[in-house]
């Protein structure tokens, strides 16, 4: 009798059924085709994440749609081309011949102390000066595989292709400066004597205490902590670090006033009323491969360290200088000092309220010159 009697339904459970049954037909998304979705937003993060790091190609002097070709220019080895320009008394009259090289963020033009050298002086001593693009700046072509190594090759085979002779004196300011370790480690036996001006130190150098770096790295600007910490330990970011709009970048490569000290907000116009007749030139090419490339290779992992170089005068036939100024807010004194003592050899002067931009103030080149190739006493 159970069997056969008719359940009454409720009016509650007939709705409750419906909903039922309206959810079952709806249209669930097939597993596959959100797996396809979720892949294809995970590329389009990647492609924006990749044009994000990946620089742009370097326009290339000479190509088309590239900047002309106005300089002269040494072919290298391997088919690379060396922009120069030639400075001083004529090339064959010479008695002290140079080959200058650039700082960060400037081209052959920028000749330190040139400005502030007496005609007279450079007449009397026989001083000729060749200034160099170096690779990526100016009408050099770039070299993606830049090193210091690769950068004192080339300047060996611009002396040869020059004729400068079997030796030569070398003079470098800033990131210029720096490069000089590369020539005094790589072709010391071309070398007469070297200068190098506030050359910039990399904190990542073996010999450097860890204290001092320290000390250094932390009195620098925070943006800078940043910027030069990226090009050490994540080089492929360096192009999306210093492009990007969410934090502020190296401050040297955005030209800020935050860096700039005393004498250094005297001379910076100098020097930038000087330049500004080049400052098309310097990055003609692109960013990546001028200054961008100039962070990572002076803040990378060298493959020498520059405080375990020998004299490369034992007998005293030539000899090597550096010149620092105190209050330099790109180059921590405290770690010039340190490589002054660590390398005996060198004759380090410093200067007392000297900043990043001493080579142009009034007669430091006639200083600088007499000091380096007479031997008179350096006076501020």
């Amino acid at each position: 009798m159970a069997g056969g009697a008719t359940r009454k339904i409720s009016a509650a459970s007939a709705r409750a059924h419906t909903r039922k049954a309206k959810q079952k037909t709806s249209f669930p998304l097939p597993s596959g085709m959100m797996r396809n979705m979720v892949a294809l937003f995970g590329i389009v993060i990647l492609a924006l994440i990749y044009r994000a790091i990946m620089p742009p190609p370097p326009k290339i002097c000479g190509s088309p749609n590239g900047p002309l070709i106005t300089a002269p220019r040494v072919k290298l080895s391997d088919g690379r081309y060396l922009a120069y320009k030639e400075n001083g008394v004529p090339r064959d009259q010479a008695k002290h011949k140079f080959v200058f090289i650039h700082g960060f963020d400037c081209v052959r033009h920028d000749v330190a102390l040139l400005t502030t050298t007496s005609p007279e002086l450079m007449q009397s001593l026989g001083i000729y000066i060749v200034s160099i693009d170096r690779p990526g700046y100016g009408e050099s072509d770039p070299h993606p595989k830049r090193t210091p190594k690769t950068l004192a090759l080339d300047i060996e085979e611009l002396a040869d292709q020059l004729e400068l002779g079997s030796k030569f004196y070398v003079m470098g300011f800033s990131m210029g400066g720096q490069a000089v370790w590369g020539l005094l480690k790589y072709i010391p036996h071309r070398l007469a004597g070297a200068i190098l001006l506030t050359p910039v130190t990399n904190y990542w150098w073996g010999s450097f205490p860890a204290n001092l770096t320290k000390q250094a790295y932390y009195e620098q600007l925070v943006q800078d902590q940043w910027t030069l910490r990226i090009a050490h330990y994540f080089p492929w970011l360096t192009y999306w670090w210093n492009t990007q709009k969410l934090f502020p970048s190296s401050s040297v490569a955005t030209c800020s006033e935050d860096i700039l000290l005393e004498q250094d907000r005297v001379l910076m116009p100098i020097f930038d009323s000087y330049q500004s007749k080049y400052r098309d030139l310097v990055r003609q090419q692109g960013d990546y491969e001028t200054i961008h490339r100039d962070l990572m290779v002076g803040f990378g992992t060298w493959e020498f360290d520059p405080m375990e170089l020998e004299n490369p005068f034992p007998n005293g036939e030539g000899s090597v200088h550096i010149w620092q100024g105190d209050e330099d807010g790109h180059v921590p004194v405290i770690l010039q000092r340190f490589i002054a003592k660590k390398l005996p050899w060198i004759h380090y002067h410093e200067m007392k309220g000297g900043g990043h931009m001493f080579p142009w103030a009034e007669g430091m080149g006639d200083k600088v010159v007499k000091t380096f190739l007479l031997g008179e006493p350096f006076v501020m």
